[in-house]
């Protein structure tokens, strides 16, 4: 796994999993453009649409998805110098009161949306986004592709840790060792 960097300052980061043409920023976005494969999830996931959202009509979802997408990639692409990304994203677990090595957090365009973006805290306002989901349910546990986006920041906080990272100052060590 390698981590391409998305701000030029070095505030924000995303994972670059093995073998993969994207990274987990690019590929989500594009998951989330691409009306299709929103429609097949959709498709799949009706009942959690219908059952947590009220929402009925497929072609609904999908247009709040893309606007919500477009909001979503014009926060991260707008981000200035002074911007604070604590702002943006916040704690996974809902219950947490304190910092935590590598903590996992979550963000999202706004307080309604299903989308997520999840990432690992590595200091204040210095992340690393680890992959993204439509989340249509109380807990992520309940679904298999959110279970998988747990998993993979699991992966991601792990992988980190066993390259001795546990912070900003380390992390950059770490991409100066690994930069060809």
């Amino acid at each position: 796994m390698t981590f391409d960097k998305i701000i030029e300052d070095g505030r924000l980061w995303a994972v670059r999993y093995d073998n993969d043409k994207d990274n987990a920023l690019q590929k989500v976005l594009l998951q989330w453009s691409d009306a299709e494969w929103l429609a097949d999830f959709f498709m799949q996931n009706l009942d959690d649409l219908i059952s947590y959202f009220r929402i009925t009509n497929i072609e609904d979802a999908i247009y709040q998805t893309m606007e919500d997408r477009d909001d979503l990639a014009c926060i991260i692409m707008d981000i200035s110098p002074d911007a604070n990304l604590d702002h943006f994203f916040r704690p996974l677990d809902n219950n947490q009161t304190g910092e935590m090595l590598l903590e996992k957090d979550k963000g999202r365009p706004r307080r309604r949306s299903w989308l997520r973006l999840y990432a690992i805290k590595l200091n204040v306002g210095i992340y690393i986004i680890t992959g993204g989901a439509i989340k249509l349910t109380h807990t992520m546990q309940e679904r298999e592709h959110t279970l998988q986006e747990l998993e993979r920041m699991e992966k991601v906080r792990n992988f980190l840790l066993r390259e001795g990272v546990f912070d900003e100052d380390s992390f950059n060590d770490y991409q100066k060792e690994v930069e060809p």
